[in-house]
């Protein structure tokens, strides 16, 4: 058995995410990042998801200001250090979005400070939300092992479960990366493995 059942992105559960959906707010920069060239956007989320996203985004863009709840950033030191030399860049900590503004698309971006709770307004005429993946494995967790976050855990050179005869590839494993394209092949991977 392979599953390869995938994930969703967890929901930015805020005023003004769901209305401005597609409408300047958007999960995904591989696809949409383009489409906002020499705009000033926001990215929500300061693990590595939200720096690379970042990062990608800092070749179309006018600016990019990353907003992250917790006080201290996420990421992988060396993506944090090399983002943080771009002048187009900015990260701020302790910051909770609280609102998405806009008309008929996506204006600003409002969030409190966790620590003095003062409210502030960032202009954006687009909001990249990388807040994490939901595996979908409800459905096998009581026969494969699962990790914290609910992702299927593999040999990541044979993507074979540690149960006998099942095998897991994509977004619902607890692969370091994923994207389509990194998925497939690790479907591929585990079909090879799956007839050796």
């Amino acid at each position: 058995i392979l599953i390869a059942a995938g994930a969703n992105r967890r929901k930015l559960e805020i005023p003004g995410a769901s209305e401005f959906h597609q409408k300047g707010l958007t999960y995904s920069a591989s696809c949409d990042g383009p489409l906002f060239a020499d705009k000033e956007v926001v990215v929500v989320g300061g693990g590595n998801a939200g720096f690379e996203t970042a990062g990608q985004l800092l070749a179309y863009t006018k600016s990019v200001t990353l907003l992250l709840r917790s006080p201290q950033f996420k990421a992988d030191q060396i993506i944090v250090a090399k983002l943080l030399k771009n002048p187009r860049f900015k990260a701020l900590t302790n910051a909770e979005p609280t609102i998405i503004k806009g008309d008929k698309f996506v204006k600003a971006v409002e969030y409190k400070n966790k620590e003095t709770g003062e409210i502030s307004e960032i202009p954006a005429e687009g909001v990249f939300v990388e807040i994490g993946l939901i595996p979908n494995t409800d459905f096998v967790k009581d026969i494969v092992e699962t990790n914290q976050y609910g992702a299927i855990v593999i040999d990541p050179a044979t993507k074979k479960t540690k149960t006998p005869g099942i095998w897991a590839a994509g977004d619902c494993t607890n692969a370091l990366y994923h994207q389509n394209n990194i998925a497939a092949g690790d479907a591929i991977t585990a079909i090879e493995d799956i007839y050796v």
